[in-house]
């Protein structure tokens, strides 16, 4: 079989099955500018900034152009710098520019490639309205001024999680991204799982910042500050502090939030060692009846409001344990009952809709919240910043008692498959170091979207699904409905990849993901506990503090929508 060849630039490049000439030149070190192009998306091309030249002086969209041998394509002329640097002038030209006061400051694409391409002035008048925020959700902050309409927020919603609250509205110069008939977006059909947030190129949509108020709550001598760091976070927040992307940095986060003023930081690891027994032990009551099944997890709050939405009928196969945040802070409220301050449980958390299942109804005690803020890995990063501490030179320090020991199932719950092999490892009768290493080759691990796996017990064979991204859950479950699929226990995560990428995460690629993901399993794999019945410190919680009110703390009906 011949091998097919283009030119770019005068350097001949091998054509293996790109699907677009955008990413052979890609391949070849050549950073070519893009708003409107993921790979995991559709090819839109809008922006016009991947524009290439071929030897005749034709130009081409390089992310809408297949690539053909023989192909000899320009990708630095002074024609196309031109282009380029014309349709930045038009983007600021309609776009709000109080660059130092916008929460994407330093990470917005329309900022950086201004920059790149020495955009040092702007000929055209600025039509930019004033800002027109959103704050409707609790999630996301919307504004609508910096919107440059590259469509990314809307195909990834529409695409990648099935959820299509948002799409454009009118025509021509009056165009813009909007709910339908303009509502806010709160009173959309938005599951908050914010990865509209995770593709903006500029500031248009954001992560909501609650710090401020943080902030006094941990100046305020009256109150106790006790926090929980989700698993993901750990192998998410580094690279920001010019560390390696997937380090684990978890002892480095507590000591940081020691020198913010926090009083107590633990690991949200405890509650997933929680989540597994309790999932694990409703599974084993279904299948043995045969009831309810397939049993999908409950872990993933955008997941859940994803089932109200569009599956009200599924409700009563999804689990009744909380999340690992809610089953941890019922806990945390609970052992700090009597204190003399008044308690402030916070949630460091890799995931945006983790904000709206705090606020629940179904989570609150007399009107008080289990968990009192959430914030998420890029607020955190923020708060560190804004403290003035140098991440890289803090000495890390471990969490504190009388909930310092994590199992290895329960840090893995930060990635797809991660809470499926937790609840295996508990259902296995084989308990060997060789059997648990088995489990990595079952079809549980890996980034992909779907997966399946199966394993016998009790002499029967449970089949597994694991699915993250909610098309591919919707996909699913339609395969359920109509009888070709069938399973006894279904993980769902919201964001592609699972936590490690929510959207409240520093935004990252595709290699990034897979660097997380080895960290979560290399800290897995470094723990002396690897299954959550043996964690010492969950054995003493249901002899004593859980005694009785296991099912008021850890469990929840989800209440129906009018």
């Amino acid at each position: 079989m011949s091998t097919e060849f283009m030119l770019i630039d005068n350097i001949p490049v091998e054509i293996t099955g790109e699907k677009n000439i955008l990413a052979v030149i890609r391949k070849i070190g050549i950073d070519l500018p893009t708003f409107c192009y993921y790979s995991e998306l559709s090819v839109y091309g809008a922006c016009r900034m991947c524009v290439v030249e071929d030897k005749w002086g034709d130009i081409h969209a390089a992310c809408s152009t297949p690539p053909k041998a023989g192909m000899e394509i320009r990708t630095n002329t002074p024609r196309l710098r031109k282009y380029r640097k014309m349709i930045l002038e038009l983007f600021l030209a309609n776009h709000c520019r109080d660059c130092t006061t916008c929460e994407k400051n330093g990470k917005c694409k329309l900022q950086e490639l201004a920059q790149r391409f020495g955009i040092k002035q702007v000929r055209f008048n600025n039509t930019s309205g004033e800002p027109n925020l959103d704050t409707s959700s609790l999630c996301i902050v919307r504004d609508k001024s910096k919107c440059i309409l590259c469509g990314d927020c809307v195909r990834m919603c529409d695409e990648v999680q099935k959820v299509g609250a948002i799409d454009f509205a009118y025509r021509g110069s009056k165009m813009r991204v909007s709910p339908a008939f303009d509502e806010p977006i709160a009173n959309t059909n938005c599951v908050g799982c914010g990865q509209c947030a995770a593709v903006c190129p500029t500031g248009a949509i954001v992560v909501r910042d609650d710090t401020a108020k943080l902030w006094q709550d941990i100046s305020d001598k009256d109150a106790k500050v006790v926090v929980q760091i989700a698993p993901a976070v750990r192998v998410g927040i580094g690279k920001e502090f010019g560390l390696a992307e997937g380090e684990n940095v978890m002892g480095r986060i507590v000591a940081a939030l020691k020198r913010m003023g926090v009083d107590e930081v633990f690991d949200t690891s405890t509650g997933a060692d929680l989540t597994v027994l309790e999932e694990a032990g409703e599974f084993l009551a279904k299948l043995q009846k045969g009831e309810k099944l397939p049993l999908f997890t409950s872990c993933c709050p955008a997941w859940v409001q994803f089932a109200e939405n569009n599956y009200p009928e599924l409700m009563a196969n999804i689990s009744t344990c909380r999340s690992p945040m809610q089953m941890f802070a019922s806990v945390l409220k609970e052992h700090y009952r009597h204190s003399n301050r008044r308690t402030v449980v916070v949630a460091v958390m890799p995931c945006t809709a983790k904000k709206f299942e705090g606020a629940r109804d179904e989570f609150m005690e007399n009107g008080v919240r289990n968990v009192d803020y959430v914030i998420t890995t890029q607020e955190l990063v923020k708060m560190i910043r804004e403290a003035g501490i140098v991440f890289s030179e803090v000495e890390p320090e471990s969490v504190d008692m009388p909930f310092g020991a994590v199992s290895g199932a329960g840090v893995i719950f930060g990635v797809t498959g991660g809470v499926t092999e937790a609840v295996i490892r508990r259902l296995a009768d084989d308990k060997s170091v060789s059997a648990l290493r088995a489990l990595a080759f079952t079809g549980v691990r890996g980034l992909h979207g779907v997966k399946e796996a199966s394993i016998e017990y009790a002499g029967r064979e449970v089949r597994i699904a694991i699915v993250s991204g909610l098309k591919n859950a919707d996909n699913l479950i339609r395969q359920i409905k109509s009888g070709e699929k069938h399973y006894d226990f279904i993980e769902v995560m919201a964001c592609p990849g699972g936590c490690i990428a929510g959207a409240g995460q520093p935004v990252t690629n595709e290699e990034g993901r897979k660097r997380r993901s080895a960290g979560l399993y290399d800290a897995d794999r470094m723990s002396s506990i690897k299954r959550s019945e043996e964690n010492p410190v969950i054995m003493a919680l249901y002899s004593g503090l859980l005694k009785g009110k296991v099912h008021k703390l850890l469990h929840v009906e989800y209440r129906r929508k009018a």
